[in-house]
């Protein structure tokens, strides 16, 4: 299993082979440190710990100053029966670990859009704009029967919208600029720029 650490950074173009332009995102991936291993004798489960980025030192509490001045530090779980192939130390950047057509698996936070309506939450197409609406293009209109008289759980609504865990697979990796650790995946990758975003092959 492969795993990798990165930042979204925009949405660029590429031409191919035939000339034909492909969408891609521009990702900064790696190189990224293991810092812990976890095993099952140990810690009850099999995981690999990573840290990607820099922190300033003085913001780093001093029992995790060892491990290095990371800004990010995620835990990737391994299946029960596969052992960690890596070591405390070890340095990984990304034309190591994928090359150019592999297909990855790639989760980020979205962009957070704030408190919205049912328009732009949940694609309702609002009231009629005829026949003596004024004022309720946008409305939800009805939430419930008469019959319970009580709102149902789960009823789309205004409300929080954005912010979420977003996976999206089977994107693949178009170009790798090993100078610059620079990704480029096919199509959209969720978040704004500068998006902490986990690579998985």
């Amino acid at each position: 299993m492969k795993f990798l650490l990165g930042t979204k950074q925009n949405m660029t173009q590429i031409f191919d082979e035939n000339g034909n332009v492909i969408p891609v995102t521009s990702v900064l991936a790696g190189p990224t440190t293991v810092t812990q291993i976890k095993t099952i004798e140990t810690d009850g489960y099999n995981a690999v710990q990573i840290g990607f980025g820099e922190k300033k030192t003085k913001n780093i509490k001093k029992p995790q100053r060892k491990m290095g001045n990371f800004r990010y530090i995620k835990e990737f779980r391994l299946p029960k029966d596969t052992k960690p192939e890596c070591a405390v130390g070890d340095v990984f950047s990304a034309d190591e670990l994928f090359n150019e057509g592999d297909v990855v698996t790639v989760s980020g936070i979205s962009k957070g859009k704030g408190f919205q309506g049912v328009v732009k939450r949940h694609g309702f197409h609002g009231g009629p704009r005829s026949h003596g609406q004024k004022h309720s293009e946008r409305e939800p209109g009805s939430i419930g029967a008469t019959g319970p008289q009580r709102v149902f759980k789960g009823t789309r609504m205004a409300g929080r919208m954005g912010s979420d865990r977003i996976t999206v697979k089977n994107l693949k990796i178009i170009k790798i600029d090993k100078d610059n650790s620079q990704l480029f995946v096919s199509g959209a990758i969720p978040g704004r720029k500068g998006t902490l975003l986990e690579i998985k092959g």
